[in-house]
């Protein structure tokens, strides 16, 4: 049962994954740690802490760090204690909430 679930977790991640590089491109932590370094973003921890504050009690689904053109953006997914998903993307660069969504 586990497995089915985790399977369809990595299967769901793929597919927005695929999704998400048509408008944003991902980073992977080694250009996130060079550009937190240069001080280009904010740690993603100072900024975690405003998405669940925004939601207390609630769950870290996914975090990521996307290249918006210019902009380098924090997408965090957390689930709510009323089990909704929420979508709440901030500015790395500012902490400058963006957007904060009810996740389809």
């Amino acid at each position: 049962m586990r497995l089915k679930a985790r399977l369809h977790q990595v299967i769901v991640l793929s597919l927005v994954t695929l999704c998400s590089q048509a408008f944003a491109r991902d980073l992977d932590q080694d250009e996130a740690l060079r550009l937190r370094q240069k001080g280009a973003i904010l740690p993603l921890e100072q900024l975690m802490q405003q998405a669940l504050d925004r939601y207390p009690n609630a769950r870290l689904l996914e975090a990521e760090l996307e290249k918006h053109d210019d902009k380098y953006i924090y997408e965090v997914e957390l689930l709510t204690t009323e089990g909704v998903v929420r979508e709440i993307k901030l500015d790395a660069s500012t902490g400058k909430l963006f957007e904060d969504k009810e996740d389809d």
